[in-house]
């Protein structure tokens, strides 16, 4: 892997400091800020750029945006999220293959933490 071949997620924001407080839960840290921009990473390969849209989602329910982030241990991040996660029986096996529990962030982004079962 090349730090020039990767992907990077650009969410939308209502609120930046309400979302970079959620992903400095998961592991994030602000490593660049433009004001209406940030750009945050965790230091071991993610990366996530938040940008500033007024008025996002006009309804939390309407955001269709999703993100999945892929950890080796669920449930220690599971318990710094414990008061978020979706479902109170997660984290759990899924029917997919994957052991994963599921948040919200505060523009309403599904974000679905996991790893892949042998």
């Amino acid at each position: 892997m090349t730090d020039m071949h990767r992907a990077t997620t650009i969410l939308p924001s209502s609120d930046l400091d309400a979302s970079e407080a959620f992903y400095r839960r998961l592991g994030f840290e602000c490593v660049s800020d433009y004001g209406n921009y940030r750009i945050l990473a965790d230091g071991r390969g993610w990366h996530l750029h938040l940008n500033k849209v007024d008025g996002w989602p006009r309804r939390i329910e309407d955001n269709p945006v999703g993100l999945y982030l892929y950890v080796e241990d669920v449930d220690a991040v599971a318990d710094r999220m414990r008061d978020l996660i979706i479902l109170k029986e997660d984290p759990c096996r899924k029917p997919w293959g994957t052991y994963e529990f599921a948040v919200s962030d505060p523009s309403g982004t599904l974000v679905r933490i996991g790893r892949i079962l042998d």
